[in-house]
């Protein structure tokens, strides 16, 4: 081989390399993002479903009843889980909370029996819930439901507005990621100006001289999308042995569709900055290809 070819080969896969990197950081901040955004909904899924609203029982209630009571809960498509304190159980959590016995002051245990119900997240807002009240509040046995309503408007406006941030921000970077793909790619084109515009004079239509370019940054695309892929599960793999509870918030179906997200944006956005940055120089008259 020849030092005028070997020269041309390594700049090839040098501009191959750095482009490849190039996109494949883009991808890694595009799919962090898109990561968020699952955690996002992961997370507000996670607080709506560990919300609790207790369910106090009639202080004749016998077990038979509760346990009758407990089944129609569970049986209803609201609810998640369920857990039944006893009158026992709630004194001992009194005690802890205002470091007395409120049996000793009163003469009696204050407390009541109580079944506590978990929601599924779907039902955690404002309209299902007070439909589940009025629901629970015919069941027979239950003598009041008791949540905190400010509480639950509260989170579910917070989590409202952390959303519509992580939307906005998700849009700003595929449009900044878009760019800068946009710009590496039509870089790798630049040094091709001449052979495009050779093709051009040869009578090669566009599709035919867009082609090989497209087709090799589809499969750049893919494999920075599969380098990108490969530092998000790094970085899962870090913070999941640092915070143990992020485990619970994304699922298997949400990284493998992160995941598939990053390759199919690598090869979306390759293929249309391709596109764009070899009709750039199809338009492009001879003369002016020495100006650019």
């Amino acid at each position: 081989m020849s030092r005028k070819k070997k020269i041309s080969t390594a700049r090839f896969v040098n501009a191959k390399i750095t482009s490849t990197i190039s996109i494949t950081l883009v991808l890694v901040l595009l799919g962090l993002t898109i990561l968020i955004l699952f955690m996002g909904n992961g997370l507000s899924n996670f607080v709506k479903e560990n919300m609790s609203f207790s369910v106090m029982l009639d202080n004749e209630v016998t077990d038979a009843e509760i346990q009758i009571l407990r089944k129609n809960l569970d049986g209803q498509p609201f609810v998640k889980s369920s857990r039944f304190i006893s009158k026992d159980e709630a004194k001992e959590q009194l005690i802890k909370d205002l470091g007395e016995d409120p049996e000793e002051l009163l003469g009696y245990n204050p407390a009541q029996d109580a079944i506590e119900i978990y929601l599924h997240s779907e039902y955690a807002n404002n309209d299902s819930i007070a439909l589940i009240s009025q629901t629970i509040r015919q069941q027979s046995n239950v003598r009041d439901l008791l949540y905190q309503q400010e509480a639950i408007d509260l989170i579910n406006d917070n989590l409202a507005k952390v959303t519509m941030i992580l939307l906005i921000l998700a849009l700003v970077l595929l449009f900044i990621s878009f760019t800068l793909i946009r710009n590496t790619i039509r870089l790798s084109v630049y040094s091709k100006r001449f052979i495009i515009n050779t093709m051009k004079l040869v009578g090669a239509n566009g599709s035919f001289i867009r082609r090989p370019f497209i087709r090799n940054n589809i499969l750049t695309g893919i494999l920075a999308g599969i380098l990108a892929n490969g530092i998000i599960f790094l970085i899962l793999l870090y913070f999941n042995r640092e915070y143990a509870e992020l485990q619970f918030i994304l699922s298997l179906t949400d990284l493998i569709v992160i995941f598939a997200a990053v390759i199919v944006l690598g090869i979306f956005i390759s293929t249309v900055a391709t596109y764009f940055a070899v009709n750039r120089y199809l338009k492009m008259r001879t003369e002016n290809l020495y100006y650019v």
